[in-house]
């Protein structure tokens, strides 16, 4: 006999491979998030038998790109970071703001900071260049205590020698794009204006690491540079993947880079602008290590 109106469903298992890959979807979620918000310091040592015997050991703490993100209540955990690595001087090397959602008051809180740990040196990116609140920005760092370098020099001096220490306002201030190559003209004209013809080590702080081989023509010693985003999604054994102003798999999109008697160092950065995530970049605070030889 049968039993109207009853009907049996038939159960479908799910397939293992669809299990497998929702597990995977999920592991991929989560790491990713993660990858986000944990912050790191890179530890970089460079040596040379021009640094000066005095600056042995000199630690340079470089934050770059930060693009008002916050790690933190008021930043706490990147300043706790900073801190720790016990630097002789921080340097931000551009995009403290973000243009598209500009915040000054996380770009100041940080800096009032920041100068509390160890003496700090600015120099602008191409959002501060973007941004109407620049100015504000800049006379808040001032009176913060920060240093910024527009074009401009400066020494450091430990136990009676000198570091020539040189900040490149961003090329954004003064020609938008590059579509004739003015660029890497203007930026070498600038960088052999503020050689002292001294003839001692030299670090340049500025933003972009595309304009590497002007700063190996120049005779830099030790750049910092940002803007890259560590590539913003970063494939093993392949790097980043994009990067403003160099396009895809960009040379230089993050770690140290070395042509002759000059060494680049890339910042994979802090915080995200047009793209909001990272994939396989871990956000970084550098900490360079000078060696004397």
């Amino acid at each position: 006999m049968k039993n109207a109106g009853i009907s049996r469903k038939k159960i479908v298992p799910i397939k293992r491979n669809t299990i497998l890959s929702i597990m995977l979807f999920a592991i991929l979620a989560v790491w990713t998030v993660w990858g986000n918000k944990a912050l790191m310091v890179n530890v970089i040592v460079v040596s040379s038998n021009r640094i000066p015997a005095a600056f042995s050991g000199f630690r340079i703490a470089q934050v770059s790109d930060l693009h008002n993100a916050e790690f933190g209540d008021g930043n706490e955990e990147l300043l706790k970071l900073l801190s720790e690595s016990k630097p002789d001087i921080i340097v931000i090397t551009g995009d403290l703001i973000d243009s598209s959602h500009t915040d000054a008051g996380i770009a100041l809180g940080f800096a009032q900071e920041s100068v509390r740990i160890a003496p700090t040196y600015f120099v602008t990116g191409n959002h501060e260049a973007a941004s109407s609140q620049y100015d504000t920005l800049k006379a808040g760092l001032e009176d913060a205590g920060v240093i910024v370098l527009e074009d401009e020099a400066v020494f450091l001096e430990r136990n009676g020698e000198n570091i020539a220490l040189l900040g490149l306002d961003d090329p954004d201030f003064t020609v938008k794009g590059d579509m004739f190559g003015e660029v890497p003209a203007m930026v070498g004209t600038k960088l052999r204006n503020l050689d002292n013809g001294e003839g001692g080590y030299t670090i340049l702080l500025s933003h972009r690491p595309e304009l590497f081989e002007t700063y190996v023509n120049c005779g830099i010693n030790l750049v910092f540079a940002g803007h890259a985003h560590g590539g913003q999604f970063r494939l093993p054994f392949i790097g980043g993947v994009i990067a403003p102003n160099q396009g895809l798999f960009p040379k230089y999109d993050a770690g140290l880079y070395t042509d002759g008697g000059t060494n680049m160092v890339v910042s994979r950065g802090i915080g995200n602008s047009i793209i909001p995530l990272r994939f396989n970049n871990r956000p970084e605070i550098v900490l360079v290590e000078l060696n004397a030889r």
